[in-house]
């Protein structure tokens, strides 16, 4: 007869991980039954999947964050779409997925259900298949209750995001409000905590990022702004590209809310993490198209032109202020927001 796990008020234990009945039943009670697909259900130590059409793209990312429960979402949903975003901005297809979970001895098995069962939902909702993974646990004060490793895997699609260099007059336009994730989070921290009515913006793009595929618009870069925020990508791609970008203020989206935290906390939203964001680069030309399509889909109808291409050979991002001053914004010194992602 098979013991029941106890998702009540059981917790993880050392034995979870070390490759007997307790990790056995940890595996089918839990990870199997949560994320069942014909893949997994190979039961091998590899998924070997079918034929892929196209170039295909990989990306992997570890997760470990803290507190591992926050508004608008957790750890496990977090992993999930983090992944199908880093995918999906390189104009890709998210198709599968592995996951690593390291946990810590003592973690509630009720906290690690809610946490694999909301990674299922969030693959259902992004239509890709987990469809490999890897347990292991560690003693008690050598984790922080749970860390989460994903690979993801998808197929280019053609003829959608063109990699060309940035030039002069190119616009950058984002999808809606910005640091909704960075202080969702910040705002259950332990030793920072405080009342606030902010929901992490994580979700999955690559349906929206579909409909602008479907539409013809003409991509050149996308990029989705989470640690280091907005500032940060910004930075990366005029270094990339040996441009100046001028941010325009006034067409930045940032909520009453976050922006009375941020004034609370002496932060900049700039810098604060996003989870369902995304910078587009587009020819002028094509910003009328991009945002039509993107204001059809309630996750981009809020998009806006916040920044442009104003200069060539010389690295740099200003920001154009709504007193109508300049200021430089340049790379994140030092650990603003650690444990954000």
């Amino acid at each position: 007869m098979s013991i029941k796990l106890n998702f009540k008020s059981g917790v993880v234990d050392l034995a979870m991980g070390a490759g007997g009945k307790a990790m056995n039943r940890l595996i089918n009670q839990l990870m199997k039954k949560a994320f069942d697909n014909e893949y997994l259900s190979q039961g091998e130590d590899q998924a070997t999947l079918p034929n892929l059409n196209g170039k295909i793209a990989m990306t992997t990312d570890s997760y470990v964050i803290t507190p591992y429960f926050f508004p608008g979402g957790n750890i496990g949903s977090l992993a999930v779409y983090g992944t199908v975003n880093d995918l999906a901005v390189g104009g890709v297809k998210p198709l599968f997925l592995s996951v690593g979970f390291i946990l810590e001895e003592g973690l509630p098995l009720s906290d690690l259900k809610v946490i694999v069962e909301s990674m299922a939902e969030a693959a259902k909702a992004s239509h890709v298949q987990l469809v490999t993974g890897d347990t292991k646990v560690v003693e008690k004060g050598k984790g922080d209750g749970v860390f989460i490793n994903t690979t993801g895997i998808g197929v280019v699609i053609d003829d959608f995001v063109t990699h060309e260099p940035l030039a002069m007059g190119d616009c950058i336009i984002i999808n809606g409000a910005i640091a909704e994730h960075g202080v969702a989070v910040m705002s259950k921290r332990e030793g920072l905590s405080f009342d606030c009515d902010v929901k992490s913006d994580a979700i999955n793009l690559n349906h929206l990022l579909e409909r602008l595929h479907q539409s013809g618009c003409r991509i050149k870069t996308m990029r989705d702004p989470t640690r280091g925020g907005v500032a940060a990508t910004l930075n990366e791609w005029a270094s990339q590209h040996q441009v100046g970008i001028s941010i325009d203020e006034s067409a930045l989206v940032v909520s009453e809310e976050v922006r009375s935290a941020c004034e609370l906390l002496g932060l900049d939203p700039l810098f604060i993490a996003n989870e369902g964001k995304v910078l587009i680069v587009c020819d002028e030309s094509e910003v009328e198209k991009v945002l039509t399509c993107l204001q059809q889909d309630e996750l981009g109808k809020n998009a806006s032109v916040i920044a442009k291409v104003d200069k060539v050979g010389n690295a740099s991002v200003n920001m154009q202020t709504s007193f109508g001053g300049l200021r430089r914004v340049d790379w994140l010194s030092g650990e603003q927001l650690p444990r954000i992602c």
